[in-house]
């Protein structure tokens, strides 16, 4: 079980999330999130319409290099 995060290290995974250049494997080594733990923070943390333009860019960035995110 990963320990509660603070209104800081929230704010911090949200920005590496919507980071280009950060993968989810640099946000489990940082904060111990694995990349569903990811996902369902930024569903309660973001409005519904920014979730799903964020899924899908993390998507399609997926779809195009095999190694992001």
């Amino acid at each position: 079980m990963t320990r509660p995060l603070d209104p800081a290290a929230i704010s911090e995974v949200i920005e590496m999330a919507l980071s280009d250049h950060i993968s989810f494997a640099q946000i489990r080594d940082q904060h111990g999130l694995s990349p569903d733990q990811v996902k369902a923070l930024m569903s309660k943390q973001l409005k519904p319409g920014s979730y799903r333009a964020w899924r899908r860019r993390v998507r399609q960035f997926g779809d195009r290099r095999e190694f992001y995110k």
